[in-house]
């Protein structure tokens, strides 16, 4: 019984989310353009710090 009952409540919050999404548009477009470029950043961070990571291992393996 709770199988359904987490399914059926699963398929309210999506359609009542894809309402929402319709209604606010232009506001959630205002959202996800300002997020885009900090999204962007710290992506970036995150492959930088990785990059250099894996530089310092590459570096160390080399000398041993």
């Amino acid at each position: 019984m709770a199988k359904f009952m987490g399914i059926t409540l699963g398929a309210i919050v999506a359609f009542v989310g894809l309402v929402l999404l319709v209604a606010w548009w232009y506001e959630f477009f205002l959202v996800l353009k300002g997020a885009i470029p900090a999204i962007l950043i710290l992506g970036g961070l995150i492959a930088l710090f990785a990059g250099i990571s894996e530089l310092k291992d590459t570096l160390k393996s080399k000398k041993q």
